[in-house]
């Protein structure tokens, strides 16, 4: 056995695409090597500014020779079969192929004969196929050769059992790039090539080459240096685990180093300054003991100097600095006016060519966030509508169009400065709430109605426009508004009617004479709702079937009571109680069902009548036409009440009822008239099964 690796060696691959890129490279190589019949041990990927490496051990020196018997198509197939078939599998004459008896007829068999190969002639061919498939979200031409990659390739390692591998990649135009056994190490530190002669010391060589080539490595590098340097201050760095990845993607040599802010500066709001520092110079904010912004940043540089990196940490001061100055410019210029001031500007700017401009769609959200907050205790219609009126005014503020992550955040800091209630200030700043799964939801009544009035707004616009997510697509997130929707309702508790608000949330539309339609539209908003909600639930381990369950018999609108009323019944089955009631439901439903269908009936009661009293012979239907009369009138009074667990522990009451009717009696007889009603007593408790959820879509 030998060790296999595979270096990729280029101009700076930008930091987002690389783990990505790493991944597929492990992808198709061992997608290749199962193609070649190449047996081989668990990879090792490793990437980083300038490297995509592959370390794969115990691969076979040679293959091992295969025979394959394939059958064909019976000897009397059609003519164009048979060729087909001998086209498949390389075959030019019949004399190739033998016929053999089988239990289905006289087939065709061939035997395919793979000789065994050896590995290092199979590996070049592995390596021009994974060069020229490897996937980028974008790539690029260069020199005078055709073929794309994401920066300009300039070098491949390839080495197969201590030697290198002989070959070359295809880069078009009379070009190409010849396998070698060379890397070079760090660009400023150890510019010379390093020849590798085991995949073993690659990591290791690339280390004394000032080159931390394992991802990991860079990263608790990064990380720890920063600790220590932001405690020897008396400081804490503030917890980014995206700027981390990204910045262990731009060093080959990370350099933690600490820089200071102007104190002109430390008047911007703190998210102003995070921002300004993360998303142009990848800066790295620090906090005081209190929590507080300090008034430093850290910096990772690729390369260590002997005045111990002083003139860098000058250089990136100046260039936060001008980043600062900007900033502050515009937190100046934005507070000269109040958001109301902004609204005329949001005429001018088009939400989506159907559904009007941001002006208008304020509007509508001003509207809602009013009917909503009727909705909700202690919710102040005229701060929600407020607070709707304002909430996209910042949308047209410097400080967003220079930063469009800010906002929302902006918009309450302009409206408190205006002198606008808390509430309102906070509402604007919540209403896009939440963002992501790790986001936190609104809890304020005022930001709960202007969040809800947003993602309903948008779900009732590109559903009605016939803009619905299909496959992975999801171009304006309207999975994550109806998460969102989902999230604020069932984390604040709120006893919402889904329908009302999808209805209030059309309505501001149809006022604007917006037109939208409900075939293959709106309509499919509640069977949206209901897939989302599988996912939140699912995550929260209960199973989808018992959703589709209760959703059936019409428990889908009030999402709390929905879900409530989920976790009872999940609680039920889960018990001995609840298996055998489903096992019971069952059980009657399949002599419900035989028997119906023999009269062209449904199965599900409507071929049936009440069951009369007067026909009950046996004391076991007796017990569960009694059982079932009190069950009935119990659950329906607990579930009016929403006491859903106490409606299963009623409910549960039928189990013993129940085993006894199947154990004693026999539904089938030949009287025609105590079948019949027999019958309608399994239907009618399948009716109190239903008044719980439709037992029908139960799986297991």
């Amino acid at each position: 056995m030998a060790d296999f690796l595979l270096e990729l060696f280029s101009e700076e691959i930008p930091a987002r695409m690389q783990a990505d890129a790493a991944a597929q490279l492990g992808k198709l190589l061992t997608e290749q090597f199962a193609a070649a019949g190449i047996s081989h041990g668990k990879p090792t990927l490793y990437y980083g500014p300038r490297r995509l490496t592959a370390i794969i051990p115990d691969l076979p020196v040679a293959t091992e020779a295969v025979s394959e018997e394939r059958r064909g198509p019976r000897t009397d197939a059609p003519e164009k079969a048979i060729e087909g078939f001998m086209r498949g599998n390389g075959i030019d004459s019949l004399d190739e192929c033998v016929k053999r008896e089988t239990p289905k007829g006289e087939f065709w068999f061939v035997v395919i004969e793979t000789p065994a190969k050896q590995t290092a002639d199979l590996l070049p061919g592995i390596i021009q196929h994974v060069v020229a498939h490897l996937p980028w979200p974008k790539s690029m031409r260069w020199s005078s050769g055709s073929a794309r990659w994401v920066r300009p390739l300039q070098g491949i390692l390839a080495l197969f059992d201590g030697a290198g591998i002989e070959g070359s990649v295809d880069l078009g135009k009379g070009t190409s790039l010849a396998f070698g056994t060379t890397t070079v190490g760090h660009r400023f530190h150890a510019p010379e090539p390093i020849t590798v002669t085991d995949p073993a010391d690659y990591v290791q060589q690339l280390r004394d080459a000032k080159v931390l080539v394992d991802p990991a490595e860079r990263r608790a590098a990064i990380a720890e240096n920063l600790d220590v340097a932001g405690k020897a201050l008396g400081l804490t760095v503030k917890d980014d685990p995206g700027l981390l990845t990204e910045v262990m993607g731009l060093v080959e040599l990370p350099v933690p180093l600490i820089g200071e802010i102007d104190s002109d500066f430390m008047d911007l709001p703190p998210e102003v300054l995070v921002t300004s520092m993360r998303s142009h110079q990848k800066y790295f904010a620090l906090e005081n003991a209190d929590g507080s912004m300090a008034a430093r940043f850290g910096v990772v540089s690729n390369m260590r100097t002997d005045d111990n990196g002083a003139q860098i940490i000058a250089g990136n001061e100046r260039v936060l600095r001008a980043r600062l100055a900007d900033a502050k410019f515009f937190w100046d210029q934005d507070r000269k006016q109040s958001l109301e001031a902004y609204l005329p500007q949001l005429k001018a700017i088009t939400f989506h060519d159907k559904l009007g401009t941001v002006a208008e769609r304020v509007e509508r959200l001003e509207a809602l966030s009013g009917v909503i907050a009727a909705m909700l205790d202690n919710c102040d219609a005229d701060q929600a509508k407020r607070a709707a009126r304002l909430a996209k005014a910042d949308l047209v503020s410097g400080m967003v169009g220079e930063f469009p992550e800010l906002q929302g955040l902006m918009g309450r800091y302009y409206a408190e400065a205006a002198g606008e209630p808390a509430a309102v200030a906070n509402a604007i700043a919540d209403h896009y709430k939440p963002a992501g799964q790790s986001d936190e939801v609104p809890t304020g009544p005022v930001s709960i109605a202007v969040a809800l009035a947003e993602k309903l707004d948008t779900l009732v616009g590109f559903f009605g426009i016939d803009e619905k997510p299909t496959g992975s697509r999801d171009p304006f997130a309207l999975r994550r508004a109806a998460l969102g929707i989902i999230r604020i309702v069932l984390e604040n508790n709120l006893g919402l009617s889904i329908n009302k608000l999808l209805a209030a949330a059309e309505y501001q539309y149809a006022d604007q004479s917006k037109a939208l339609q409900h075939d293959n539209g709106i309509d499919a908003l509640p069977a949206f709702f209901a897939d989302r909600l599988k996912v939140v639930l699912r995550e929260k381990g209960i199973r989808h079937d018992l959703i589709d369950a209760v959703f059936a018999e019409g428990g889908g609108d009030d999402l709390v009571r929905l879900v409530a009323r989920v976790e009872a019944l999940q609680e039920l089955l889960g018990s001995d109680t609840g298996a055998d009631l489903l096992a019971a439901y069952r059980r009657g439903a399949n002599i419900v069902r035989k028997e119906r269908e023999k009269q062209g009936a449904n199965a599900n009661g409507s071929g049936g009548s009440e069951p009369e009293e007067a026909l009950l012979a046996e004391e076991a239907e007796k017990g569960l036409f009694t059982a079932l009369a009190k069950v009935d009138a119990d659950v329906s009074k607990l579930l009016s009440a929403d006491d859903f667990t106490g409606a299963m522990r009623a409910f549960a009451e039928l189990r013993q009822p129940v085993d006894r009717f199947f154990e004693e009696v026999m539904v089938n007889v030949e009287d025609e008239k105590v079948r019949a009603n027999r019958l309608a007593l399994l239907e009618a408790c399948s009716s109190s099964y239903h008044q719980i959820a439709d037992f029908s879509k139960i799986e297991g």
